[in-house]
């Protein structure tokens, strides 16, 4: 059977600072029409930064979405034009104040696919230098470490729910832990 949807029209609703939203009429596998709503997004990076101890650098931020503080990785909207791993550094060193000299690319995650187009292309740091964080003028935000392995316990008992941050702690807690076999 063909999945795919063929797109007939598509119209702009609104165009924010860092989303525009789109409403697009499709052409279903089944010849049927239906309306897709898309959030169009520029992309974004994530970085998990682990200590030669096995500690990782985190952050904590108010999310007014969800009108909570969250514990999180540091993370970043990628500018236009902007290559994924200068983005994930700058990130790194503006929340954290960490600079790694050894960065790995673990893979993109699509965040939700039923309605945004958002990328996020995740990153492993080690071999972390210390200078000082210094967050953008609107970006208010604690940074924390915590051991890898109580992350890991955090992520399976549902405190932690931010999804890039969960898949970020899963994935390199499998990549470090395969290395020590």
């Amino acid at each position: 059977m063909e999945l795919y949807e063929k797109k007939l029209s598509s119209e702009q609703i609104f165009d924010g600072k860092v989303v525009k939203l789109f409403v697009d009429r499709v052409e279903l596998p089944d010849g049927k029409e239906a309306i897709r709503e898309i959030v169009r997004h520029p992309g974004a990076v994530c970085v998990i930064p682990v200590t030669d101890e096995g500690d990782v650098i985190m952050v904590k931020q108010y999310r007014y979405a969800f009108e909570q503080v969250m514990l999180e990785i540091p993370a970043g909207k990628l500018e236009p034009g902007e290559d994924p791993l200068e983005a994930v550094k700058r990130e790194l060193e503006e929340e954290s104040g960490a600079v790694a000299h050894n960065i790995e690319y673990m893979g993109e995650i699509f965040t939700t696919v039923a309605i945004f187009d958002e990328k996020i292309h995740a990153y492993l740091a080690t071999e972390l230098e210390f200078k000082k964080a210094h967050p953008d003028d609107d970006e208010f935000l604690e940074v924390e470490k915590i051991p890898l392995s109580t992350l890991v316990d955090m992520v399976m008992k549902g405190e932690i729910r931010d999804a890039k941050t969960q898949i970020a702690i899963l994935k390199a807690n499998n990549i470090i832990s395969s290395r020590k076999k």
